[in-house]
């Protein structure tokens, strides 16, 4: 049977008496399997002993030494034991027994004791507050399992239940991997693993047995990836090589539908490899029997959007219709602004759908969907909201996926189904112009086909990025100001709309007068942000990209959507108080021509440590996937596009990030697998 199903209560160990039962069932152990599968933290290795010389060389180790004195420093409650040692060298060293009074008892001067702990130079002298202390006589070396532990309940208690646990029903453990997959990798049974795990005989064992572990946790995440992948699609995902193939495109030629053709003949640039490659791959899909479902990541600026019309039109000359779902109605407009431009001249009839549209013109918009007059429906929430039908709709996408719950996802697929005779879900098309990174497209969206756009339009300049620190933004005013002497325009963001009580912040409304009226004076200045009216909004971008607005003072409202290629700064205040996705999409809001831009990032004066890595890594690159894993790093991959929310990684030993390499290898052998099941 597997651990987990062994559900004697631990109350049945002997030594687990009513206190330590209620101490373990705080930790979440309740039986004796949850127990066996109570993982080690770490290891204490206790093998080697160092003098204590070497304290400054490692972070933790064994000495043996000789107690010399005891002394206690604070008064009354606050009084503390200090036991003094000395080593074989002759270096003396204090231990600060916080709250362990008792250890005057148990170890008086002269005895010889065997100290594991971290030292450190403190108040003139070796010192440790976190050690363990036992007599040298009855010192054990060997290897420690360190276990999380909660109030009243020691690691000795701990080691020896779990002891105990395993002669009693550690014996006849089954692995959760199947015996081709363990003789193939070198992986022992189960019931050696918990050995090694609890009680190795060398760091080596331990480090095996928590790579087994950690190897079985991802396959079989990988393995229900794969099945629901088969049982959704007939097939497995797929990762798009992103640019190894010998023609630089990684997969088939791009061969273009009619309508395709027509709209590459109308546009004065040629597509990038990236985006050639992710087009045969979608047109690949179309001709599939199955529906499609894929991730298309790409950096800002990368041509996500012209791909996403392209594989559209496929889906038009099939008679199917097609729905763009945008988060924002600032995005969904431009992205119909857009369409209207590309794809109207080819004859493709074009609907913009926000929940705003007045009730005479949504009702008539509304008819023309649902009889099929319209072609490419574009909008927010409303494309899936009460009341709207569509003739049959075959192909959704679905723009910075990440804003998006698997609620409203699967709404919009629900109107494809009903749509359609035979009741077959739409193509689905998720797009991200926050990169993310391998580790969690392989988990995260592990069910799903991806392409990448990596490589970027030709004429682009790297964006130039500045820090500047609160206090000292006169010369970056200077520097912006020559710039929109030159006929550039600029942004400045700042993370509030209005100022606040609570937080002692730059906002856009205060920050716009003083800009207008103080810093650049007889310049058109505009402000824009959520709660500006949805026709102001469209009002105030038409005239920022018709140039008759220079600066555009605004909150993270133009992260996305927004494209001026005259446009040459980005100020943004308080950086510190951003994301790194959200930096590097607003960064991302220049650049867009062959223009050379700048990024300015003011900072406070007092930055936390995440608030310094994060400016660190913008400063250092622009490469959207370099910041990705860099951010995955930092906030770890609970925090990332969402995941949390949407209850993936809940995993126990294993770690996407540090054990990235074991992920890559569980998916294929999991998907190996998979692959001759089907046959």
């Amino acid at each position: 049977m597997f651990a987990g199903e062994i559900q004697v209560p631990v109350s049945r160990l002997k030594g687990v008496g009513p206190a330590t039962a209620e101490q373990l069932s705080r930790l979440g152990v309740i039986t004796v399997g949850e127990l066996l599968t109570f993982w080690p933290r770490d290891w204490d290795d206790r093998t080697v002993t160092l003098p204590l010389s070497a304290f400054s060389t490692v972070p933790k180790f064994t000495v043996r030494a000789t107690v010399i004195a005891h002394d206690w420093f604070g008064f009354g409650r606050m009084k503390t034991l200090k036991i003094v040692i000395r080593d074989a060298e002759g270096t003396v060293a204090e231990l600060a027994c916080f709250n362990r009074p008792f250890l005057e008892r148990q170890f008086p001067v002269d005895t010889p004791v065997a100290v594991h702990g971290s030292f450190s130079w403190k108040y003139g002298g070796i010192q440790s507050s976190a050690f363990e202390i036992e007599a040298e006589e009855g010192a054990e070396s060997k290897i420690l399992p360190v276990y999380p532990l909660t109030a009243g309940l020691a690691q000795a208690t701990v080691r020896k239940l779990v002891a105990r646990a395993l002669s009693e029903y550690g014996k006849g453990i089954d692995s959760e991997l199947p015996a081709s997959v363990r003789e193939k990798r070198g992986i022992p049974a189960k019931a050696e693993i918990l050995r090694l795990m609890h009680a190795p005989a060398t760091m080596e064992e331990a480090t095996r047995a928590r790579n087994a572990l950690v190897f079985e946790e991802f396959w079989v995440f990988e393995l229900a990836i794969g099945r629901r992948s088969i049982e959704r699609r007939g097939k497995l995902p797929g990762v798009s090589p992103a640019g190894d193939g010998e023609d630089g495109t990684g997969g088939p030629a791009f061969v273009p539908t009619p309508l395709q053709k027509a709209l590459l003949e109308r546009i004065p640039f040629k597509l990038t490899p990236d985006q050639e490659r992710t087009l045969a791959e979608v047109n690949a899909d179309f001709s599939s029997p199955l529906p499609m479902a894929r991730l298309l990541q790409g950096d800002v600026g990368s041509g996500k959007t012209l791909v996403s019309f392209l594989a559209a039109l496929a889906v038009v000359e099939a008679k199917g219709q097609v729905a763009l779902l945008a988060p924002t109605e600032l995005l969904a407009r431009q992205h119909a602004e857009n369409a209207a431009a590309l794809l109207e001249p080819l004859g493709v009839r074009l609907a913009y759908l926000t929940g705003n549209l007045k009730a005479a013109g949504r009702s008539r918009l509304l008819g023309e969907l649902e009889s099929g007059g319209i072609d490419i429906a574009i909008g927010t929430h409303a494309l899936f909201s009460r009341g709207v039908a569509y003739r049959n709709l075959r192909f959704v996408m679905i723009d910075e996926q990440h804003r998006f719950g698997v609620l409203q996802r699967s709404a919009i697929i629900e109107k494809g189904i009903e749509s359609n005779p035979g009741k077959m879900p739409p193509h689905l098309l998720m797009m991200s112009a926050t990169p993310i990174p391998r580790t969690l497209a392989l988990s995260v969206f592990g069910d799903l086909d991806v392409s990448v756009i990596r490589t970027m339009p030709p004429g682009r300049k790297p964006i130039l990025t500045h820090l500047t620190r609160h206090g000292n933004e006169r010369n970056l005013y200077d520097f912006v100001g020559r710039e929109l002497a030159a006929g550039r325009q600029a942004y400045f963001v700042y993370p509030l709309i209005e100022e606040s009580e609570a937080l002692s912040l730059k906002s856009a409304s205060t920050m716009f007068e003083h800009l207008r009226d103080k810093i650049f004076p007889g310049l058109p200045v505009a402000l824009i942000h959520s709660k500006v009216d949805e026709e102001e909004q469209r009002s105030i971008m038409e005239r920022f990209r018709a140039g008759k607005i220079s600066i555009l003072v605004a909150t993270s409202v133009v992260e996305v959507g927004v494209d001026v290629a005259n446009a040459t700064c980005m100020v943004i205040e308080h950086a510190e108080r951003f994301g790194l996705a959200a930096l590097h999409q607003l960064r991302g809001r220049v650049g867009r021509g062959s223009l050379q831009s700048y990024c300015f990032l003011v900072y406070a004066q007092n930055l936390t440590e995440d608030g310094k890595a994060r400016l660190k890594v913008m400063h250092e690159t622009t490469d959207g996937f370099v910041i990705a894993e860099e951010d995955l790093k930092i906030r770890g991959p609970g925090d990332i596009a969402g995941i949390r929310q949407s209850g993936y990684l809940a995993f126990n030993l294993a770690d996407p990030v540090r054990d990235q390499a074991i992920l890559t290898e569980a998916r294929d052998s999991a998907f190996g697998y998979l692959s001759e099941e089907m046959g």
